[in-house]
């Protein structure tokens, strides 16, 4: 199969949403393989390499087999394969709400305007903080989410500042995510309701507390 018109799949499952403002939701996932990141929390390592080439008309009849309009692209880091744009631009005109997560190192300057983008911004215990793309905040509209991953107070800091310095929170929601069984819930949240901190939300990655915390495909 020629490689001009697929995407490498890692997987496409049916599961309820964990995280996001669209937390508790049926959603088809759509996982593209391949990252460029090595975060130090990361929890979908077996999409780093492991995949099968599908056709974009594959990849949506797989998808259309689910009775939800919801769908989210993920990965890996879903804009490394440039074919992610048109996929994204037929899931929109087939009428599906589409959400795109994406680590925050990649230009996003190119996604529909349709797509919500829910862009990471990477905290110092991640290791990959200095790889953040900052012209990508000039991209970013009020249906779009960041999200900060806080391994510890310090991220949380920085979280903070970088809020401050770019006025984030006067452009579209943001979301402090505790790395799972690292940053105390509790703590994290005491530290939010401490600055009053206004359109900001907190999530608790609610497929590991439905499922396994190591289980694919949820």
């Amino acid at each position: 199969m020629s490689n001009a018109h697929t995407l490498k799949i890692n997987e496409i499952f049916y599961s309820i949403q964990g995280e996001s403002t669209f937390a508790g939701k049926p959603c088809i996932f759509i996982r593209l393989s391949g990252c460029d990141l090595r975060c130090s929390y990361c929890d979908t390592q077996y999409a780093y390499d492991d995949g099968k080439r599908l056709s974009l008309k594959e990849i949506r009849d797989k998808a259309s087999a689910y009775q939800c309009n919801l769908v989210e692209i993920t990965g890996g880091e879903p804009l490394l394969q440039k074919n992610v744009h048109p996929l994204m631009r037929q899931l929109c005109d087939e009428g599906y709400e589409l959400l795109l997560e994406t680590g925050g190192h990649r230009d996003i300057g190119d996604v529909d305007e349709r797509v919500h983008i829910i862009m990471d911004i990477k905290c110092p215990t991640s290791g990959e903080a200095h790889k953040n793309r900052w012209e990508n905040i000039s991209f970013l509209s009020e249906k779009d989410e960041v999200k900060f991953v806080v391994g510890n107070r310090e991220d949380y800091r920085y979280a903070l500042s970088i809020i401050k310095q770019y006025k984030l929170n006067e452009i579209c929601t943001i979301l402090f995510s505790p790395v799972y069984g690292v940053m105390d819930n509790k703590a994290l949240s005491e530290l939010i309701l401490g600055d009053s901190l206004y359109n900001v939300q907190m999530q608790l990655q609610m497929h590991k507390y439905i499922w396994p915390a190591d289980k694919r495909g949820v």
